[in-house]
C-alpha cells in the first residue's frame, strides 16, 4: 500500500470523477466486499479437512466473485485514469492528443463499471420471481366502475400474454352488463411479480359512459391489489383460525356448478379476511384456490408490517401497493394515460389498454425503484 492509501484510504488516492465522488458510500461497500473476499481466501487456505466449512466458505466466495472482479477492474481503471491525467500535464503534441483519447475511453468505461456495480449492490426484492395473484375491484362510479374493471382485466391479460406469462381466472363477480364487481386471477411465470407489483393502487378512468345521453365525462375508479404467491411452508394457518362455508355457485359453468355446493368461502378470524372462490367445478379445487389467495394476502400483510417497522416515514408508494393512493389516470377524451407516481404520460391510450404500451410506465417505475433502493442502501450503511 502506498503512502496515500495508508493516510487516506485506498479509494481516496484516485482522482475520482464527479460521479465517483457522489458514490463514495458505494466505494466503501466495495472495499468491505474486497476485504471479505480476501478473508475468505485466507480461511479456505487454513480450513484443512473441514469439508463442511470449505463448502460454506466456497459458496460465499462464489457469490462474491462476480462483483469482486468488477471492483478490481474499477480500481485498475481509476489508477490508469490518474496516470493518464498526470501524463497530460507534461505531454505535448501527438502524445497529448493520444492521452486525451485514452482518458475519454477510461472515463466512459468508468461510468459503465459504476452502473454495473450499482446494479449488483442494490438489494433485490425476494418476491420478484414469484407468481402473482391480482385482485381488481370496482370503486366509485357504479356500473361504469364495473366496466372499467373489465377493461383493466383485459389489459392485464393481454400484457401477460405479450410477456409469455400464463393466466387463469380464480374468481369473479359479474355485474350483468359486461363488467365486474370484482375479479381475481393468477399470473404465472418467472419475474411476474417484478412487473405486476407496480399496478397495486387506485386506478381512475375519465370518459363518457355509453349510457350518458348528454355527453358528460364521468370519473370512476377501481382498486388493484397484486399479491406474491407463497409456498405452503411459508404461511402456516391453523385450522382453528379459519371458518369454511360452502354454497352454490352463481356463475356460469353448467348444471354441475349451479346445482352442487361447489363454491367455497373462507373466513380468517384473526384478520377478518374473507376469500371466496367459485370458478372451479369441484369444492376441493375451489378450497385450494381460496387458501392460495388467503395465504398470499397474509404474506402481503406481513411484508407491509415489516416495512412499516423498518421505515417509519414510509417510502414513496412505488411498488408497495397502498390501496388508498391514486396511481394512474386513464383519460379517454384526451387519449392520455398518466402515472402520478413518476409524473409520466402516454398519449397512446389504446396501446396501453391493449397491453403493449404498459411497459412505458413499468420500465420507468422499475428504474425509480432501483434508484430508491440504492439511495436507501447508501443511507442505511
Amino acid at each position: 500500500m502506498n503512502e496515500c492509501a495508508a493516510a487516506k484510504g485506498e479509494w481516496e488516492c484516485y482522482n475520482l470523477s464527479p460521479i465517483s465522488l457522489r458514490d463514495k458510500p458505494m466505494l466503501d461497500k466495495l472495499e468491505a466486499i474486497l476485504d471479505r473476499f480476501a478473508e475468505l481466501d485466507r480461511r479456505l487456505a487454513e480450513a484443512g479437512t473441514d469439508f463442511q466449512l470449505i463448502a460454506e466458505l466456497s459458496k460465499e466466495r462464489s457469490d462474491l466473485e462476480p462483483i469482486v472482479n468488477l471492483a478490481r477492474e474499477y480500481k485498475e481503471n481509476l489508477a490508469k485514469t490518474e496516470e493518464t491525467e498526470a501524463l497530460m500535464s507534461v505531454a505535448e503534441g501527438e502524445l497529448l492528443e493520444m492521452a486525451h483519447l485514452e482518458l475519454d475511453e477510461l472515463k466512459s468505461r468508468q461510468q459503465e463499471l459504476e452502473t454495473e456495480l450499482k446494479n449488483m449492490l442494490i438489494p433485490k426484492d425476494p418476491r420478484d420471481n414469484r407468481n402473482v395473484i391480482v385482485e381488481i375491484r370496482a370503486g366509485t362510479g357504479g356500473d361504469e366502475a364495473g366496466l372499467f374493471v373489465a377493461d383493466l382485466l383485459r389489459m392485464y391479460l393481454k400484457y401477460a400474454d405479450i410477456h409469455h406469462y400464463k393466466t387463469e381466472i380464480i374468481s369473479s363477480n359479474e355485474t350483468g352488463i359486461g363488467g365486474y364487481k370484482e375479479v381475481t386471477f393468477s399470473v404465472k411465470g418467472r419475474g411476474a411479480y417484478s412487473r405486476f407489483k407496480f399496478e397495486s393502487g387506485v386506478h381512475r378512468v375519465q370518459r363518457v359512459p355509453e349510457t350518458e345521453s348528454q355527453g358528460r365525462i364521468h370519473t370512476s375508479t377501481a382498486t388493484v391489489a397484486v399479491l406474491a404467491e407463497v409456498d405452503d411452508i411459508e404461511i402456516d394457518i391453523p385450522d382453528s383460525d379459519i371458518e369454511i362455508d360452502v354454497f352454490k355457485s352463481a356463475g356460469a359453468g353448467g348444471q354441475n356448478v349451479q346445482k352442487n355446493m361447489t363454491a367455497v368461502r373462507i373466513h380468517h378470524k384473526p384478520t377478518g379476511i374473507i376469500v371466496a372462490c367459485q370458478d372451479e367445478r369441484s369444492q376441493l379445487q375451489n378450497k385450494l384456490r381460496a387458501m392460495s389467495v388467503l395465504k398470499a394476502r397474509l404474506y402481503e400483510m406481513e411484508q407491509e408490517k415489516r416495512q412499516n417497522e423498518l421505515d417509519a416515514t414510509r417510502r414513496s408508494q412505488i411498488g408497495t401497493g397502498e390501496r388508498s393512493e391514486k396511481i394512474r389516470t386513464y383519460n379517454y377524451p384526451q387519449s392520455r394515460v398518466t402515472d402520478h407516481r413518476i409524473n409520466t404520460s402516454s398519449y397512446n391510450l389504446a396501446g396501453v389498454m391493449d397491453g403493449y404500451e404498459l411497459d412505458t410506465f413499468i420500465d420507468e417505475l422499475q428504474q425509480a425503484e432501483e434508484a430508491e433502493r440504492l439511495a436507501n442502501f447508501e443511507t442505511n450503511d
